[in-house]
């Protein structure tokens, strides 16, 4: 069986997600733990930027829409910076359901692309083209987001004295 450039894109943001839920299941307990003692961005921070930046990715830079979790912008958005402080955030069983019908939703966009549509360019902003200027990087950019993330959610669990998941 010949592997297409849309199933390489979904086999990355299975990956990715599957590193990611793995060690965010394990910090619920810990969401707001930073990853060093100058502070850092913590689990719940991660869990709700990525969902906004997601959802954003693919109504803004692939359908010309705005970000349905455009209500999330100050918390999340890409000039957020996190806070020790639960009672800002929604809840993370909020964020991680929101997060499961954004990457529904990325997953069912994808599905509706050709490989050659790939190649076509997103409507992203000019600064952000060389990352997802085209549906084939927007998607990519999605999978590489979340994985530079999960980095961050393994510290914070290092800086909780937990053990490596994968060793």
């Amino acid at each position: 069986m010949k592997m297409t450039a849309i199933d390489t894109l979904k086999t990355a943001l299975h990956q990715s997600q599957g590193f990611f839920m793995a060690l965010v299941n394990d910090m619920k307990s810990d969401p707001l733990r930073q990853p060093t003692a100058k502070g850092g961005n913590h689990t719940l921070w991660v869990v709700g930027h990525l969902t906004h930046s997601e959802a954003g990715i693919v109504s803004g830079f692939l359908l010309g829409e705005p970000n349905p979790l455009a209500k999330w912008d100050d918390l999340f958005g890409q000039k957020s910076q996190p806070v020790a402080d639960a009672s800002k955030y929604p809840s993370m069983d909020e964020l991680l359901a929101a997060y499961d019908k954004v990457r529904a939703a990325t997953l069912k966009q994808l599905d509706r692309y050709t490989d050659a549509d790939l190649e076509k360019p997103s409507k992203a902003p000019e600064q952000l083209k060389a990352f997802f200027g085209t549906i084939g990087t927007a998607f990519s950019g999605i999978a590489v987001h979340q994985t530079f993330h999960a980095g961050q959610v393994s510290c914070c669990r290092k800086a909780a004295g937990r053990d490596p998941i994968l060793g």
